[in-house]
């Protein structure tokens, strides 16, 4: 078989001139990363260089189906070879390949499950994967898998290669730990760029989404910018960016009505093939100028030829994982800024281009500065089980970009629990390796296979494919959709039924079940039983459901009739259609109870539910489906459900459940204040110490709580008391006592210092009379804590507050006695009151309070 012809493939590519740097490069590594501008011929050039340079098959990666098959197409064209002879593809759904294919451009996806069944790639000497840059989640995870492949076999050759990319940091992922892999970098002077701002009067998202009048607003800029650029450059056309594919079918209805003799064509995953490729070719000499409306297939995974203009929505969808609520989905924001460059370097490949955006330039100067990585944001149930069939577990052992993040992937790790597709180590299980061969997400993968006995094996296909395509589901029901589906002509119905017979070959065959749309809900239901969801309450505006999770959602239409739903996608959302809840419910079908209880059985609950709440416990006896309470009746408590009550309440709630005593709270004070000059064996009584050895100290009153006995009748200082260390516990009144007695006889009261206070005295009020023959202040806690005394004239007044009697004595009293003398002239002030003594008729006083 004749080599591929470089010059003739290469001719007009810019990326040529890179090829000698490149072929360099892998002569002395293995592992190389390119980066180079959309258009340059990278993608063209590079596959069949390492072709030339090897005797096995080598794999380009794709992120997107179309954008494998066109990049298959061209190199085909340019090699003058029939696509699947030399130059193939395979895509889910597709294959174009022949024994002899020396290139096979693939989706990520394809790879990576190839790799599972061949970990080795027998036959495979490269492996090129192409739009780094765009993050997406199955890239990143091959990097990895390559990666570990790579230390089995060296001849394994990898090329990572980008328009936009961090070129140093995936450098030191492909290399090794001695060296990063060399870096090809080729740049183009890039032509003049006109930059236009064209910012909406109206908003360009509420709750819905995209709103009509910002959809209104880009046709209308686009057919007045076309009009004006084909005046000039009749061959010139426009290329429109939008967030999805919905938008785009908007934005070109709009611009086919408005006229003015363009060919309007749409470029999106969900078109046929045939018309993405008649996009891709351009158009003859002959032909009408176009404007083609695109999704971000286009900004960097394909080139369309002859763009001088690009307008620009700015927005873009994206996975989002919304963690609270179990959600995942796509959203519409506003497109990351290197995105929008991409964007407006399409008019600029031959020629000087403008960008018309969208937006003002404070809006576009908001937005974020890179997309974040797929791997951040979306679900990982399927990376997770892919990882867990590979031998490495949430990713260990292998070098991604960005790890993992855990929560995401804890989340993950309990959906495939639930499926019995993984172990208590994080092992595939036979089961997760029979779901994992089925190209579709777990949940909807399981659905499939144990779908199809019950409902048969066309509908539960049938399911899953409008479930897995992405495909908008009108008034969010999916039995509906279905219908349509059925008897559409469309390119989305079409498509549909491709997938819907793929996906009915991986499993067994139904004779003799009986099929109907009774059965959508079901299959819903085994695919997400955590969604199954309750009707709580209906109003003019739509309905209000429980999901199995513990998330409530808004249902319009005819679903919000229903008492029970298979809920397949849910979403945040405000306004009438979230009903108040912050969610909406996109795609459901009808569920009956007994479906409910096929497809939920895991999350089925019979039990007691006891709370300690109103200062008692309270028990109901709950049918429950996860979150969804099914019946509800009281019940008495057992002395265990009880004491559990009262412990979670305690957790929650902490000590502030109990009504404190005076008696209780100074006996937790004396002994807090032990604690923290003297240490163990004395007691920790802070709100942790206590909570921390609850069963220690509180253990009969637990029972009397569970038994019924109110919170507020709880003897607390009693239970305090079983804290007190033995033998150590004879002196606790020694220690800190309860009553301090001072000269006059009285008996006084220490106030202890607050447990959150540390740096607090014990406190006595007292008559200054009352502390006469005192010439130095008592200390507590074996000397240790001097007492902070309140001095207090004989109508109970404060004079002083001091921890050192001497120096006040020798002091300050001074002129307290002269102050005093005159107002309380039968109360005896002695010149030297540390050598004075109270006298009984002071005593009788003080003692009579």
């Amino acid at each position: 078989m004749p080599a591929f012809d470089l010059a003739a493939i290469g001719a007009g590519l810019s990326f040529t001139d890179a090829l000698p740097a490149l072929s360099a490069a892998l002569d002395t590594s293995a592992a190389v990363v390119v980066s180079a501008p959309p258009g340059t011929g990278k993608t063209t050039l590079v596959p069949p260089l390492l072709a030339s340079r090897t005797t096995g098959r080598v794999i380009v990666t794709q992120p997107r189906r179309v954008a494998a098959r066109a990049a298959a197409r061209r190199l085909a064209q340019l090699d003058g070879s029939v696509l699947g002879d030399r130059v193939g593809f395979t895509v889910r759904g597709e294959r174009a390949v022949g024994r002899d294919t020396r290139v096979e451009f693939v989706t990520a996806g394809v790879l990576l499950r190839r790799m599972l069944d061949d970990p080795g790639l027998d036959g495979v000497d490269a492996v090129i994967i192409d739009e780094v840059h765009e993050r997406a989640l199955e890239t990143d995870l091959l990097i990895g898998l390559l990666g570990e492949a790579r230390e089995l076999r060296e001849d394994l050759v990898l090329i990572a290669m980008s328009a936009t990319l961090d070129a140093a940091r995936i450098a030191a992922v492909l290399g090794t730990d001695a060296a990063p892999a060399p870096v090809v970098d080729h740049d183009v002077p890039a032509f003049p760029l006109t930059e236009r701002w064209a910012p909406s009067p109206a908003p360009r998202l509420d709750e819905r989404g995209v709103t009509w009048a910002f959809l209104d607003h880009v046709a209308r800029t686009t057919a007045s910018a076309a009009r004006d650029l084909t005046h000039e450059d009749p061959t010139a056309d426009v290329l429109v960016f939008a967030p999805g594919a919905r938008e785009v079918s908007e934005i070109a209805g709009r611009l086919r009505d408005a006229g003015g003799g363009f060919d309007v064509r749409e470029l999106h995953g969900q078109i046929r093939a045939a018309d993405q490729d008649a996009v891709i070719r351009g158009r003859g000499p002959e032909d009408p100028p176009r404007i083609i409306v695109t999704t971000s297939l286009a900004e960097s995974s394909l080139t369309v030829p002859g763009v001088r203009l690009v307008v620009d929505s700015c927005l873009a969808r994206h996975p989002v994982r919304d963690a609270a609520r179990g959600m995942s989905g796509l959203v519409t924001s506003a497109a990351s800024r290197s995105s929008c460059v991409q964007r407006a370097g399409r008019a600029t490949r031959q020629g000087p281009g403008t960008v018309i955006r969208c937006v003002d330039e404070r809006s576009y100067a908001a937005a974020p500065a890179r997309p974040a990585p797929e791997i951040t944001t979306t679900d990982l149930a399927d990376a997770a089980l892919l990882l867990a069939c590979w031998g490495a577990p949430g990713g260990t052992g292998l070098r991604l970009i960005d790890p993992l993040p855990a929560d995401s992937l804890a989340d993950a790790v309990r959906v495939l629990h639930g499926l019995g597709a993984i172990d208590a180590d994080g092992r595939a299980t036979e089961e997760g390796r029979s779901l994992a061969r089925i190209p579709t997400d777990p949940r909807l993968a399981r659905a499939l296979r144990d779908g199809g006995p019950l409902v048969g094996a066309r509908l539960a296909a049938e399911v899953v494919a409008l479930l897995g395509g992405d495909l908008r589901i009108a008034d969010a029901d999916a039995a509906h959709a279905l219908v349509s589906l059925r008897g559409g002509r469309t390119p989305d119905a079409r498509r549909w039924s491709r997938d819907a017979d793929r996906l009915e070959r991986l499993v067994p065959a139904t004779p003799g079940i009986r099929v109907d749309l009774d059965g959508v809900g079901l299959v819903i239901a085994l695919a997400f039983p955590e969604r199954i969801a309750r009707r709580m309450d209906r109003s003019s505006d739509g309905a209000t459901f429980l999901l199995a999770s513990g998330t409530r959602a808004g249902v319009r239409g005819p679903l919000a009739d229903a008492e029970w739903l298979a809920v397949a996608d849910v979403a945040r959302a405000s306004g009438r259609a979230a009903a108040g809840s912050g969610a909406v419910v996109r795609a459901a079908a009808v569920l009956s109870e007994a479906q409910m209880e096929h497809a939920a059985s895991h999350l089925m609950t019979d039990r007691v539910e006891a709370e300690f709440a109103g200062s008692r416990v309270q028990a109901r006896r709950e049918r429950r489906v996860g979150a969804i309470v099914r019946a509800s009746v009281p019940v008495r408590a057992s002395a265990d459900e009880g004491r559990d009550a009262v412990r979670r309440a305690l957790r929650r709630e902490g000590l502030g459940l109990f009504a404190w005593r005076d008696a209780a709270d100074e006996l937790r004070r004396r002994l807090a204040l032990l604690h923290r000059e003297l240490g163990a064996p004395w007691p920790d009584v802070s709100d942790a110490g206590l909570l921390a050895a609850i069963d220690a100290w509180l253990a009969p009153e637990l029972d009397a709580l569970a038994g019924g006995t109110p919170a507020d009748r709880l003897d607390l200082a009693s239970a305090l008391r079983r804290l007190l260390p033995w033998p150590e516990a004879v002196r606790f009144d020694e220690l800190a006592p309860e009553r301090l007695e001072v000269p006059s006889g009285s008996r006084i009261r220490v106030a202890y210092p607050p447990l959150d206070d540390p740096t607090a005295r014990p406190v006595v009020a007292v008559k200054l009379q009352e502390c006469f023959g005192w010439a130095e202040t008592p200390r507590l806690v074996d000397g240790r804590v001097p007492v902070l005394f309140h001095l207090l004239s004989p109508a109970g007044r404060q004079l002083a507050v001091t921890d050192d009697l001497a120096s006040f004595w020798s002091g300050p009293y001074a002129q307290v006695r002269a102050e005093m003398r005159g107002r309380y002239p039968k109360h005896p002030w002695p010149e030297d009151p540390w050598a004075a003594a109270p006298t009984r008729h002071t005593k009788n006083r003080a003692a009579r309070g």
